[in-house]
């Protein structure tokens, strides 16, 4: 359907007062890039709102699936990485660690997590995911996947595989716990 616009305007008069009226009729109304080139031309900015646009479907296709960004990080950690202890995940993930416990409350609750005293420090507790905690997992997957094979679909597998290391390069730049545990023992020995 194409966008209307307001054309052709009339003045009628009715009862001593006056009454206005427009037709609307469709009318192509062209569209052309409104952003300024200086934005367009800033890998902060592209990256910026390419990440904002990713991260809001992103978000309510986890809100679909009764989960959050945040569920799915937990439990990837996890599957990765069993059993580790709250305040391990909090660190990992920079979340708070009252944040956390609320999180992990809300996973537990689901049965999703399991969460049992250290049998070597009684005040930690170490976090495992459940059967139910992995199947909700691959759904979450499944779901990234296809918002990564959406949002990526201009580009061929070899540019997809660039774009990745570009974005790899950078972020571990920017963040050590990006970097594989194999670079940082090698850059420390």
């Amino acid at each position: 359907m194409l966008p209307l616009s307001l054309d052709c305007s009339t003045i009628h008069e009715t009862n001593d007062r006056m009454r206005y009226t427009y037709s609307v009729i469709p009318t192509p109304i062209q569209q052309t890039p409104c952003l300024p080139r200086e934005l367009v031309a800033s890998p902060a900015f592209l990256l910026g709102r390419l990440g904002f646009s990713v991260k809001k479907q992103a978000m309510q296709e986890f809100e679909n699936a009764g989960c959050s960004g945040y569920d799915y990080s937990v439990l990837a950690l996890l599957a990765e990485r069993p059993p580790e202890t709250q305040a391990s995940i909090a660190d990992t993930l920079r979340l708070d660690r009252s944040q956390l416990v609320g999180l992990l409350d809300g996973l537990e609750e689901r049965g999703l997590i399991e969460r049992r005293r250290d049998p070597n420090d009684r005040r930690r507790h170490t976090v495992t995911l459940t059967a139910d905690g992995k199947r909700q997992l691959a759904r979450l997957r499944s779901i990234v996947k296809r918002i990564e094979d959406d949002f990526l679909e201009p580009l061929d597998a070899a540019s997809r595989e660039r774009l990745h290391e570009l974005l790899f390069t950078l972020a571990v730049h920017h963040d050590v716990r990006f970097a594989p545990v194999e670079t940082l023992a090698a850059s420390t020995s």
